[in-house]
């Protein structure tokens, strides 16, 4: 039974997904609000980086649509259950954030499960394109998850856990993510766990957050990704 595993979020962690996902939003757009399309189009999806600046200041997706993309609440609902088959059929290149693939070798001994709010199938996808899936050994995206269970809720994390491991769960779990949204999931995920497991959160800063203004603080900031095997050594 392994001690320790690392459970990751996906888009701006593993991935640096911000071009893809900013094509999928606008197609969601086109279907659900084309009110905000063409020279209406929200200010944050005009470049990647304003896109990175909102995605990191939004609490969670649902944020991001009604109150930086400007979606009322019912395109929003609507807009969710979309981003599945808009992605799928979206041919946006996406690659690993450069130093990735190391890191998954160097911690190749430990369990991995990915936490997301992305669509299960493409990431399993992406993996094996990237040929780094063998770490992973279960994948929980959303719509595996109610939609009143998504992240920060730990519902997913107990998913993504009881599918690697059964009944059981390591006395150290590492959750690594981009965004404020993930440290409270990992602090929602160790309360649920209770003293079976202990959660450290770790931000990945390396994809533009910045974890100092957060209000939610992690127990640890990787400025780069291999700064990451480091910071997972110093429980093993």
């Amino acid at each position: 039974m392994h001690s320790s595993a690392i459970l990751w979020d996906y888009d701006g962690t593993l991935v640096n997904s911000a071009p893809k996902n900013i094509s999928i939003t606008l197609s969601i757009l086109d279907e659900v609000a084309p009110r905000l399309t063409g020279d209406r189009l929200p200010h944050c999806l005009r470049s990647e980086a304003r896109y990175h600046q909102a995605n990191h200041a939004a609490q969670n997706w649902q944020d991001l649509y009604q109150n930086y993309y400007g979606l009322t609440a019912q395109e929003t609902a609507q807009a969710g259950p979309l981003w599945a088959q808009h992605q799928r059929r979206n041919t946006t290149q996406v690659s690993l954030f450069e130093g990735i693939a190391e890191v998954l070798e160097q911690l190749q001994a430990l369990p991995h499960g990915i936490c997301s709010q992305n669509d299960s199938v493409t990431i399993w996808r992406q993996l094996e394109s990237q040929g780094v899936a063998a770490p992973f050994k279960a994948v929980v995206g959303y719509n595996e998850v109610p939609s009143e269970a998504q992240k920060p809720h730990p519902a997913g994390g107990l998913q993504c856990i009881e599918a690697m491991f059964g009944g059981h769960s390591p006395e150290t779990l590492f959750y690594i993510g981009d965004h404020q949204g993930d440290v409270q999931f990992a602090r929602n995920l160790d309360t649920a766990l209770g003293t079976r497991s202990r959660v450290i959160a770790v931000a990945a800063a390396y994809s533009g957050a910045s974890p100092r203004h957060w209000q939610h603080q992690p127990d640890h900031v990787a400025g780069t990704p291999m700064a990451l095997v480091e910071i997972c050594r110093q429980y093993l």
